[in-house]
């Protein structure tokens, strides 16, 4: 199976994190997804329709408190054993700073199992 393969060279671990996303191809159109996976270097997600190996996107990640968009790229796909569910491994692509703080926030919450709230607002 392709995503063993993977899990022998990862470089950076991956820890279970949930949130929704959505997938930009190039040529505009856009699917919904679910994260189940994050890393500094990429996620693995779930889709309903396959996107091909290789194919290169922009993915926005929703936490429900925090959006982050990247680009990335489809590095395996795999089936859901009948189910019409698609899963894949996507590499991030260049980041910016602000990404990157909230990509290392979300695995920070993600290895300690805590979640990170923005501060309070003072009262008025």
């Amino acid at each position: 199976m392709p995503e063993q393969i993977y899990a022998n060279t990862r470089r950076t671990p991956r820890f279970p994190f949930t949130a929704e996303a959505e997938i930009t191809l190039r040529d505009g159109s856009w699917l919904p997804a679910q994260l189940c996976e994050l890393s500094s270097r990429g996620c693995y997600m779930d889709t309903l329709e396959p996107i091909p190996v290789g194919t290169e996107l922009v993915l926005s990640i929703c936490d429900g408190l925090n959006t982050c968009e990247l680009p990335g790229r489809v590095i395996y796909e795999h089936g859901g054993g009948g189910l019409g569910i698609t899963g894949m491994g996507v590499v991030f692509g260049e980041m910016q700073a602000q990404q990157h703080s909230t990509i290392d926030a979300w695995i920070e919450s993600a290895a300690t199992g805590t979640t990170q709230f923005p501060e309070a607002l003072p009262r008025v």
